[in-house]
């Protein structure tokens, strides 16, 4: 099949490791890099391989057209790109309101589009292997924490982090929410920093998530409880523990335990990430992470971030 013609609008921190995973990537063909600052289109040209070309300013009404899929990072862009058929993985959070987001998904549907969002912990090598050792999880505690950087503080703990525990959650869970109860501090800056909400579901599943970018160290890391087991998953080391009963009949003492731990390398998330939107676009499937998905963790995530404010539950 032929490549699929490529673009990379926002180059910023994150998205010059997509434009260079774009130029490597068999069936695709980067063909821009667009981005309003010139020192950062620079920045991404010659690690992507992408040709200097008109498309590396800013993108105006109908520029999208001249791709078939657009990486972009906006919601007008996204938006635009959409409503000129071209297919769009936009990052997480997939917009700054849910109004805006139902726009998106709207907009995907009505051209027969693709629109997926970078939850990239979908692609975590220790999640995926999840397939066939997850049941049914009555309770799921999940740590999120990282030291303070400057970078990233223009958005509070809640949709910068916790977000992508937020959406994992409800991708394993697959019910929705009852109730949450959530609380938090602004230590360093203007926003939210640390903060930890309970969310109860409608099938009676419990989620305890903390996140923190005021912490001493990095951790990253996922446990789940469930009738037959206890799963701990090390997002960062891609570490993944069952811890279970003995089976039936088997001579062991009491109260031993049947411990399998499973490692596994770090693997390239970001690459898995854009192979499954390629391969949605190329075979007219629905996306690992829909825009529904991330409309869903978009309005928990504000959910929360309201009752922090207000130090409250909500229904």
């Amino acid at each position: 099949m032929p490549a699929i013609r490529t673009a990379v609008i926002g180059v910023g921190y994150l998205g010059r490791f997509h434009a260079q995973k774009y130029a490597v990537l068999p069936g695709s063909q980067l063909v821009a890099v667009v981005d309003a600052r010139a020192e950062a289109r620079d920045a991404a040209l010659p690690k992507s391989g992408a040709v200097r070309s008109p498309t590396t300013g800013i993108v105006r009404p109908g520029r999208c057209r001249q791709h078939r899929h657009a990486h972009a990072a906006a919601f007008p862009i996204a938006q635009d790109c959409l409503e000129h058929g071209v297919h769009v993985l936009v990052e997480k959070p997939v917009t700054e309101t849910p109004e805006q987001a139902r726009a998106l998904i709207a907009s995907a549907a009505r051209h027969g589009r693709i629109l997926q969002v970078g939850h990239l912990e979908r692609f975590n090598a220790a999640i995926l292997a999840l397939a066939g050792t997850l049941g049914t999880p009555r309770f799921i505690e999940s740590h999120r924490l990282a030291p303070f950087k400057e970078r990233g503080t223009d958005v509070n703990v809640v949709l910068d982090l916790m977000i992508h525990d937020i959406d994992l959650i409800q991708s394993l869970v697959g019910a929705p929410i009852e109730s949450i109860d959530a609380v938090g501090a602004s230590v360093f800056s203007a926003g939210l920093d640390i903060a930890n909400a309970r969310i109860r579901y409608a099938n009676g599943c419990v989620a305890n998530t903390t996140a923190s970018r005021v912490s001493m160290k990095m951790e990253r890391k996922l446990r789940l409880f469930q009738d037959d087991a206890y799963i701990s998953i090390d997002l960062q080391q891609k570490v993944l523990t069952v811890v279970r009963k003995p089976p039936p009949g088997t001579a062991t003492a009491p109260g031993q335990v049947v411990i399998e731990e499973r490692n596994y390398e770090q693997g390239d998330a970001l690459r898995l990430e854009i192979e499954a939107f390629l391969r949605a676009i190329r075979e007219g499937r629905p996306p690992v992470v829909s825009g529904e998905d991330g409309l869903r963790a978009l309005e928990t995530a504000i959910r929360i971030t309201e009752m922090v404010q207000g130090q409250g539950t909500q229904p």
